[in-house]
């Protein structure tokens, strides 16, 4: 899978190749740190100092390299496949594979990175449920109201809380009918494509 890059990207990007390739591995080294610890505008001007290039070309670099690494270790690109998206940049051989070893030494740093990043989400424990019936109240002698309770219990950041619902019949019947319907999305080719993309 190619790795689309738009016209901004590639402006900053286009960048690279006036700072050197001597200086990749230094502005890669920032991209993983802005990553991981967000802006650093004292780290830019520090690089920018040190290759004697002005502070805004190190920021797009940086912001154009940080996409480029991003984008495709979140897809896991392979070696070919990104050596192919970053060969119509026009760089020179050595430029891109330098580029290319900066990616391969940064990936599993960069999704370990992106993996923090992800909200955590409560994830399912267990369910218990109970039907209950109301046959007769004191208005109403022959009378048939069911309720179906359930007792949720979540894995929330190692810890356990529970959530109680209560609905009738029908809605659940018709709440197991939708989500039946989107487990069947999930089997047409074009969720399987999505899908095979986003791991």
């Amino acid at each position: 899978m190619l790795l689309v890059l738009s016209e901004e990207q590639k402006a900053h990007l286009g960048c690279l190749p006036r700072v050197g390739g001597a200086a990749i591995g230094e502005l890669g080294y920032l991209a993983v740190e802005l990553l991981r610890r967000g802006a650093a505008p004292k780290a830019c001007e520090a690089v920018a100092r040190k290759l004697n290039a002005g502070v805004d070309t190190v920021q797009h670099g940086v912001e154009g390299l940080m996409y480029l690494l991003t984008e495709s270790s979140k897809l896991m690109i392979s070696e070919m496949d990104f050596q192919d998206s970053i060969h119509v940049l026009g760089f020179s051989d050595e430029l891109n594979k330098l580029l290319l070893q900066l990616y391969l030494d940064n990936r599993k740093e960069i999704r370990s990175i992106l993996g923090e990043l992800a909200p955590k989400l409560p994830s399912y424990h267990s369910l218990e449920w109970r039907l209950d019936v109301q046959l007769a109240s004191r208005s109403l002698r022959q009378q048939i109201k069911p309720a179906v309770t359930m007792k949720l219990h979540l894995n929330d950041n190692e810890d356990l809380t529970t959530q109680v619902l209560q609905t009738d019949p029908s809605t659940l019947l018709h709440l197991i009918q939708q989500l039946e319907q989107a487990l069947g999305e999930m089997k047409t080719n074009h969720c399987r494509r999505i899908a095979r993309n986003m791991k």
